[in-house]
C-alpha cells in the first residue's frame, strides 16, 4: 500500500472537515452579524475556538482520520456520525454548564446543523476521490501475484480491502498447479512471468512462492530489478506461527520477533518516563500534599489503622513491588487474597466514595514517580492473581513486559473492577497486548483524558 497516499488522503479529508465547519460559522456571521451587539464578540470568538477544539479532540479521541477507518466508507460514515453527535452532545453542555445564553439560538442552529450536511458532503465527496485514484493509471500500481495458492487468495482479498491504489493483472502459475476457479486471471507461467509483466506494465510483483520452493526465483527477482518492477516475497509462517510477526533488522540480517514492541526503543522510553516524572510530579505537590491528610483523618475517624494500603503485586519483569493506595477497606485479613466486590461488607464509607471517584489510586503516583510504576500501562494484580490468571492463557505474562500502570488501555475501555469470568481476562489481556504493540506517546495521553472523562462521567464497574 503507498502510504503517502494514504497520509495525503487522510490530510485532505481532515481539511475538508474544518474548511467546511469554519465556513458554516463565517456564512452563518455574515447572516446574523447585523444583530449581534459588539460586545458580545469575544463570546462569539470562544464558541468559533470550542467548535473547532471539541470537533478536534473527538476526532483524535475516536480516531475518525485513521488508516483503518479512512479505507472503508462504512467504517468512516459510521464513525463520522458517531463522533459528530458526541460533538453536538459538547457543544451544548458547553452552552448549558457556562450559561452562554447571549449567543444567538438561530446562529447555533445554524453552525451546528448545518454541519452535518456539510460532513455528509465531505464523505462523498471523500467517496469520489477514492474512486477517481482507483480509476487513474498514473495513480495505480500494477500489480502480478507470483504463485496461486492459499497465501496467494489471502493476499489478493487484502488488496481488494485496502489496496486503494491498487490494480490487481492476475496470478503467475504454472498450469497443473493451479486446482480451482480464480477472480482474476492466470496470465502466465512462473518462468515467463517477467516478460508478461513487461508486456501488461506491470509495477509490483508479489511473490507467494519463496526461493525454498522454487530455486528459479533468484532469476526471476534479477530480471525484473533490470526490468525496473519492484519483486516482493511473501513468506507464508503459518505453519509454525499463527499471528503476524514483526520484522527487525540488525544490520543486513532480518531478525522476525512475535510482536512490534515500540517500548523496546530507548527513546520511546525516555519519552514515557518524562511523561511519567512529569504527571507524577504534579500530581505530588498540587494534590496528594493536601489530599493525604483530609483523607487520612476520614480514614482514620471511620476505621481505626494506617492511612495507606501496601498490597504485593507483580511489576514489570515478574519482580513484585509495593503497591500503594488509600486504605478503604477496613483492616482484614483477606485483604491479600480477595478482591473487592460488588457491596463488599469490608468497604468503608469513606472508602466506598474513594473507590466510585478512583481517590483510592492516587497515591500510586509515587510508585510512578520512584519508577515502579507507569501512568499508563498494564493494571498491575495481587500475587495471587497473577498465578491463578497466567494459567488461564499463556498469552498473559506478555502484560509483564511493561511496568505496570494506574490507568490503562483495557480499563478505558470498561474493562476494570472486579473479574468473574475467564473471558475477561482474556479481554484485558488482548487490550493489554495491543497497547504494548501499538503504544505512542500519543496514545498515553488519550488514555490520561479518557480516564479523566470516564472518572468525571462515572463507571459501572467503578466499587
Amino acid at each position: 500500500m503507498n502510504k503517502r497516499l494514504i497520509q495525503n488522503l487522510q490530510v485532505s479529508l481532515i481539511a475538508l472537515d474544518f474548511f467546511i465547519l469554519n465556513i458554516i460559522y463565517l456564512i452563518s456571521w455574515d447572516l446574523f452579524r447585523d444583530r449581534i451587539p459588539s460586545n458580545y464578540l469575544g463570546i462569539y470568538f470562544k464558541y468559533w475556538v470550542v467548535l473547532n477544539s471539541c470537533w478536534f479532540m473527538l476526532c483524535w479521541m475516536s480516531e475518525v482520520y485513521a488508516e483503518k477507518i479512512i479505507l472503508s466508507f462504512v467504517s468512516l460514515s459510521r464513525r463520522t456520525m458517531r463522533t459528530y453527535l458526541i460533538w453536538v452532545l459538547c457543544i451544548f453542555f458547553y452552552l448549558f454548564f457556562f450559561r452562554k445564553i447571549q449567543l444567538s439560538r438561530f446562529f447555533i442552529i445554524s453552525t451546528v446543523a448545518v454541519f452535518s450536511v456539510g460532513l455528509l458532503l465531505n464523505r462523498f465527496t471523500y467517496l469520489g476521490i477514492q474512486e477517481y485514484l482507483k480509476r487513474r493509471v498514473q495513480f495505480a500500481k500494477r500489480v502480478l501475484i507470483l504463485g496461486y495458492n492459499d497465501l496467494a487468495v489471502k493476499l489478493t482479498r487484502y488488496f481488494e480491502e485496502e489496496g486503494i491504489n491498487t490494480q490487481i493483472i492476475g496470478y503467475a502459475e504454472d498450469e497443473d498447479k493451479v486446482k480451482q476457479l480464480t477472480h482474476y486471471p492466470v496470465v502466465a507461467n512462473v518462468k515467463n512471468s517477467i516478460l508478461v509483466s513487461k508486456e501488461m506494465e506491470v509495477n509490483e510483483i508479489f511473490s507467494t512462492i519463496t526461493p525454498e520452493q522454487n530455486e528459479n526465483i533468484y532469476e526471476l527477482m534479477q530480471q525484473a530489478e533490470i526490468e525496473c518492477i519492484r519483486f516482493r516475497i511473501v513468506p507464508d509462517l503459518s505453519l509454525f506461527i499463527r499471528h503476524s510477526v514483526h520484522i527487525d533488522y540488525f544490520r543486513d540480517m532480518p531478525i522476525l520477533s512475535l510482536r512490534s514492541e515500540p517500548l523496546d526503543d530507548v527513546n520511546n522510553k525516555v519519552k514515557k518516563r518524562i511523561l511519567d516524572i512529569i504527571v507524577s510530579l504534579f500530581v505530588i505537590i498540587f494534590i496528594l500534599s493536601w489530599l493525604v491528610p483530609i483523607v487520612g483523618l476520614l480514614i482514620i475517624l471511620e476505621s481505626p489503622g494506617p492511612i495507606f494500603f501496601k498490597q504485593a503485586r507483580t511489576g514489570k519483569d515478574k519482580k513484585t513491588f509495593q503497591c500503594l493506595k488509600f486504605r478503604s477497606m477496613r483492616v482484614n485479613k483477606e485483604s491479600d487474597t480477595k478482591q473487592a466486590t460488588r457491596n463488599d461488607s469490608r468497604v468503608t464509607r469513606i472508602g466506598k466514595f474513594m473507590r466510585e471517584t478512583s481517590l483510592d489510586e492516587f497515591p500510586q503516583f509515587i510508585n510512578v514517580f520512584l519508577g515502579e510504576m507507569s501512568v499508563v500501562g498494564p493494571r498491575p494484580h495481587m500475587l495471587k492473581h497473577t498465578e491463578i490468571y497466567s494459567k488461564i492463557t499463556e498469552h498473559y505474562m506478555i502484560r509483564q513486559f511493561l511496568k505496570p500502570g494506574i490507568t490503562g488501555w483495557a480499563q478505558v475501555n470498561g474493562y476494570r473492577g472486579e473479574i468473574t469470568q475467564n473471558e475477561q481476562v482474556l479481554n484485558r489481556i488482548n487490550y493489554d497486548i495491543w497497547y504494548l504493540e501499538n503504544w505512542s506517546l500519543w496514545l498515553d495521553i488519550k488514555i490520561i483524558f479518557l480516564t479523566a472523562y470516564n472518572i468525571f462521567k462515572g463507571e459501572e464497574n467503578a466499587f
